[in-house]
Formats: C-alpha cells, structure tokens, sequence
C-alpha cells in the first residue's frame, strides 16, 4: 500500500489518509459550522440550533480497505469548498489510523469485533483501546441527534464475491429507518443485503443496537492500493452518499438489490478448526443441505437449509470469532 504521507497522493486523499481534518474543519468553522475533533481522526460537523439528519461516515476500520478513504476524501473536500450544501450533521470517522499508516488491516487485532461488552484476551490490544475512542465519540454525536439517524461503514472485500458489493443490515433498526437505508443501498447499487440478527461485535451494529441508527457494514468492492483503486467502481455509491449529504432527493434503483437473512454464524472454538473449502471460495457460493461447512475437532458444521451461502469465510480468525457467516436467500 501507498504511505498516506507520501506526496504522490492527492492532497485530500493524503489528508484523510493521515487523519488530518485540519482544512476541511477550518472551511465548515469559518463557514458558521459547530466543529469538534473529540479524538484522533474523527471529525463533527453540526448545524448550531438546527434540528438535521445525523450521519456517521466511517472507513479505514480495516486499514488495508483504502477505495473508501478516496472516495470519502473528495466527497469530504468538494463539500468544504461548499460548506453550505452539507444538509446534514456529520461524523465523519477515520477508524483504524495505525493500520492505514502501517498497510496493514490492524495492529493486534480486528477492529471491526471490538465494539462488544465482553473483549477477553482482547481488552488490552490496540484496537480495543481505539474502539473506546470511536465508542465516545459515537455516544456523544447521537446524544446530541435527532431521530434521523445513519451509520454508514465503508468497506471493500478480501475477497471475490458472486456481489462485488452487499451490505449488512442490523434487523433490530426500526421499519421506517430500515427502509429509508434499504432504499439509499438499493440507489447505491448496492447488489445483495444481509439481514443480521447478531452483532459479532461490528462498529454498524453498536450503532444500530445502542444508539438508533439505520446502520450497515457496506461492502463496495474489493481491496486496493491507497492512491490507485479503481474509482469507477464506487461511482454509485459515491453519488448516493453525496445526494444524502446534501439533502438532495433520492433517485430510484436501477435493480432492487438481493436479499438474504443471516442464519448463524460459525465460530472457532480452536486451533482445530479447518473450513471444508479453499481460500479462493468467493462470498455468497452457495452449498447444498447437508455439506461440511467446517470442523473443529468434535464439532462439524453442516448446511441446515435446502441451500445456504457462504460469506465471509475466514479460518485465520481468533478462536472465539465469526469463521464464516451462512446466509439464505428471502428475496
């Protein structure tokens, strides 16, 4: 990956990237804006006396996930040279600045499985520590909301996918809110949504969970170098979010996105654990009833469903994590 502090990057990338808001607070502040930075790489944007929706704008929580950063970082740049446009409150989060200076997708361990009560063996990486402080900052920007509130968490994928991008949806989120984000990811073309009922200790689902927002982890393609991703494919998602920034109407989706429910998650219990298919597998294969899914010394995990899909199949994880995530289709 590109250092965030190398020149050759576009200055608002490289900003993002090092999470430095410095010119982008100075162009909101002098434009009237309340803004605050309650912690590294974590910016408020807030409307004085004005009753607006409340969005989060999370990336980086991967630091290896770089098409997020580029993409937040022009939107993020045009909107200081308009600041009047921003129609809504703004938090934006730059979530795991270690890793992304490193080129790395954490430092001890993932950050997108620390936003739980119960951290273990956990507690004192440094990624817990950075989850406290999104934690606080979070609380204190919803506290502060209206009932209209939004958490999206950008991501891009290891690896390949039957959808290049889908999206995790909490079930818990109200119907209207619900709805209003299934829409916005349907304009977003976003191709397939997850309906979750389990956290797995996720930054969108704490959201979701502990503060009322319609939160998703979005997934917006795959994984690439800081500086040279291939921007054509955020294009959708990028003029999606923008027209939800400036409070512009939503434009219809061209397809309605796929959507699946979560089944359960596969957990490893130990160092035994083995999944009964490759590393190449991409998310979404689908897997008949009765297949092997994973084993872990006793304990073998087969297809439930008439047909389940896999997502997310990670063997490398920590003992005690998601392995795998088995999905089936409902729409």
């Amino acid at each position: 990956m590109a250092d965030p502090g190398q020149p050759s990057l576009p200055p608002a990338v490289q900003a993002l990237a090092g999470a430095d808001f410095s010119a982008v607070a100075r162009a909101f502040s002098d434009a009237g804006f309340e803004v605050k930075e309650p912690a590294d790489g974590i910016l408020t944007i807030r409307r004085p006396a004005a009753v607006r929706p409340a969005v989060v704008l999370s990336v980086g929580v991967h630091g290896d996930e770089t098409g997020p950063i580029e993409l937040t970082a022009y939107l993020l740049d045009a909107l200081s040279r308009d600041p009047a446009a921003l129609a809504v409150d703004l938090m934006v989060c730059v979530g795991n600045i270690a890793a992304i200076r490193a080129g790395k997708r954490f430092i001890d361990a993932d950050l997108n499985r620390m936003f739980r009560p119960v951290r273990g063996d956990l507690a004192g990486t440094a990624e817990a520590a950075r989850a406290d402080a999104m934690i606080d900052a979070t609380a204190a920007f919803f506290d502060q909301a209206g009932p209209e509130r939004w958490h999206l968490d950008l991501h891009t994928a290891i690896r390949p996918s039957a959808y290049p991008t889908f999206a995790i949806v909490p079930e818990l989120i109200d119907e209207e809110g619900k709805n209003k984000l299934i829409a916005w990811l349907g304009e977003a073309a976003i191709g397939a949504i997850i309906l979750n009922r389990e956290s797995a200790g996720t930054y969108s689902y704490y959201s979701a969970e502990h503060h009322r927002a319609a939160g998703s982890t979005v997934e917006l393609g795959r994984i690439g170098v800081l500086g040279q991703n291939d921007l054509a494919q955020f294009a959708a998602a990028s003029a999606a979010l923008d027209r939800l920034l400036r409070g512009q109407p939503p434009q219809a989706a061209a397809t309605a996105p796929h959507v699946f429910r979560a089944a359960r998650n596969i957990i490893k219990l130990s160092d035994a654990f083995t999944m009964a298919f490759g590393r190449e597998t991409q998310n979404f294969t689908p897997l008949p009833q009765g297949a092997e899914i994973a084993r872990d010394g006793d304990t073998v995990y087969t297809v439930e469903q008439p047909e389940e899909f896999v997502v997310f199949p990670n063997p490398d994880v920590r003992i005690g994590l998601r392995a795998g995530l088995m999905v089936i289709r409902i729409g």
